[in-house]
């Protein structure tokens, strides 16, 4: 059944690998690719300030990938959630926001070759560790995050309580943990250390002893647009063997060269649960 589904037709006759080409024709024929992204998440996507033009490690990759496609790229801001949704309902042709690449999302999307490798940490406050020895003590904390993303998720596995931001920038997270108002944020620990630099009169730290979950992160596409995927990745192959994911990477996360993956092996958040059983 599985393989007549994938070689069979659609209620018009046309082949599916027809429906797959749908998404590449529409772009080319418009000229521009159109891509979902928050605007607010340092240093993926954000506005520097006192600028109005959107800058950052996805943004200038999808942009370099336009610009070797032949293509204009226009961006629309909004949060992750709605982002995902764009993409489903055609409003927006991609998303970019450091987007982690899961196989639950890949029930419903499709995704780009990887250009970013990291892994999962965890900010608490700097002078008790938020309280946070152990995993167990995760149990009734209060996390900082936002719906729908693969880090709230770890929080709510790991028995924190979420507290839902809707798209709001680094600041309004990392002064929360600060303040008192949440506990932790669970995210991207090269993101969380670029957050740490630029907030150092913050009571905030990365817990020494929390790394897990070896991440892979690329743009997120329609599932069936299989031309569009070949295309962009053929864009970052190209960019991944002349350097530029390098030199971009290493512009935007403070040398790190976040395009390769990293040579330590972690564990992943079941593991960790399962040691504590």
């Amino acid at each position: 059944m599985l393989l007549l589904a994938a070689c069979g037709t659609n209620s018009d006759g046309a082949s599916e690998s027809a429906d797959s080409d749908a998404a590449w024709e529409r772009i080319q024929d418009a000229g521009k690719l159109v891509v979902g992204t928050s605007g607010t998440l340092y240093p993926a996507s954000y506005y520097p300030e006192g600028s109005d033009e959107l800058t950052g490690y996805d943004v200038e990759v999808i942009k370099e990938i336009a610009k070797r496609l032949d293509l204009e790229v226009e961006f629309k801001t909004s949060d992750f959630s709605n982002a995902m949704t764009s993409v489903q309902n055609g409003r927006v042709d991609i998303a970019a926001n450091d987007i982690e690449i899961t196989e639950e999302r890949k029930e419903q999307f499709s995704f780009t070759e990887p250009y970013k490798y990291s892994f999962t940490s965890m900010i608490v406050r700097k002078d008790d560790m938020s309280g946070i020895h152990s995993l167990e003590d995760l149990k009734g904390k209060r996390a900082g995050g936002e719906a729908a993303t693969n880090h709230s998720k770890i929080a709510e596995q790991l028995g924190a309580e979420v507290v839902a931001y809707n798209n709001a920038a680094n600041d309004v997270y990392l002064r929360d943990v600060d303040n008192g108002r949440t506990d932790l944020i669970i995210n991207d620990y090269y993101l969380q250390s670029l957050a740490l630099e630029a907030f150092s009169d913050f009571n905030i730290t990365i817990h020494p002893d929390f790394k897990f979950d070896q991440i892979t992160q690329g743009a997120l596409l329609p599932k069936d647009a299989t031309e569009l995927k070949k295309q962009m990745d053929s864009a970052l192959n190209e960019m991944r063997e002349d350097g530029t994911l390098t030199k971009l990477s290493e512009e935007f996360f403070g040398g790190a060269d976040v395009s390769k993956e990293p040579a330590e092996d972690l564990p992943t958040v079941k593991e960790l649960l399962e040691e504590q059983k």
